[in-house]
């Protein structure tokens, strides 16, 4: 019997080595409240969101400290649809998505699990980008874009300072109406006033809750 003890005591070792290797390596890299972003997380969203834009992912120090700020903001949106009854999207809604992404980008169903494989994800992680994509989108419709009021005054000017001069050179020589353009024009002013609500929401809440980076971690 005496004679296992160091076997036992050389694996505790072992274990308790590995597991201090493995909160090394998976680092905090922030904190918004209780809610944490590890490293790890954060270079899976930059490999899900390069996978997605056919990119190389860039695990630079700067684009590392992005991908964590989107994550913040995530770790914020998350904070409020768990406190209200906003509507959230069904997983089964991103069937259809994802068909066309591998129709759009790949051969086969095997070139696309490849591909998956190339840049270190899953198609869980993959499909948890395109739910997290729907919801935000929800979201700000639900949040914001339902008391958007773009005046004609608005769609006027934006008509004769982008719109025109722009089918002007696509098109030259033609007419250029704005009611060709009025209701796409509508659409691109409430996007704007709603991704300016949703940046002034945002830095609101981040002064309610406390939100730590880990500097050492995007070095």
């Amino acid at each position: 019997m005496s004679r296992r003890r160091p076997f036992r005591f050389l694996y505790c070792l072992l274990a308790l080595a590995l597991g201090l290797q493995a909160v090394i390596i998976d680092r905090v890299a922030a904190s918004v409240g209780n809610r944490v972003i590890t490293a790890s997380g954060v270079d899976r969203q930059i490999r899900v969101t390069a996978f997605q834009d056919g990119a190389k992912p860039d695990f630079s120090p700067a684009a590392r400290r992005a991908a964590a700020d989107r994550m913040v903001e995530q770790k914020l949106i998350e904070r409020e649809l768990s406190n209200s009854r906003y509507p959230l999207p069904d997983p089964a809604e991103l069937l259809p998505a994802i068909d066309q992404f591998k129709k759009d980008h790949f051969k086969d169903e095997p070139g696309y699990q490849r591909a998956l494989a190339e840049y270190g994800i899953t198609e869980g992680d993959f499909k948890d980008l395109l739910l997290w994509q729907r919801t935000l989108l929800r979201f700000i419709e639900v949040r914001f874009d339902t008391g958007v009021q773009i005046t004609d005054r608005e769609i006027q000017d934006y008509f004769e300072k982008t719109v025109k001069p722009a089918a002007e050179i696509a098109h030259p020589g033609q007419p250029v109406d704005l009611d060709d353009y009025r209701d796409q024009i509508e659409q691109t002013l409430a996007g704007k006033r709603a991704d300016q609500q949703l940046d002034t929401w945002l830095k609101e809440a981040r002064k309610r809750v406390e939100i730590v980076y880990h500097d050492e971690v995007f070095q």
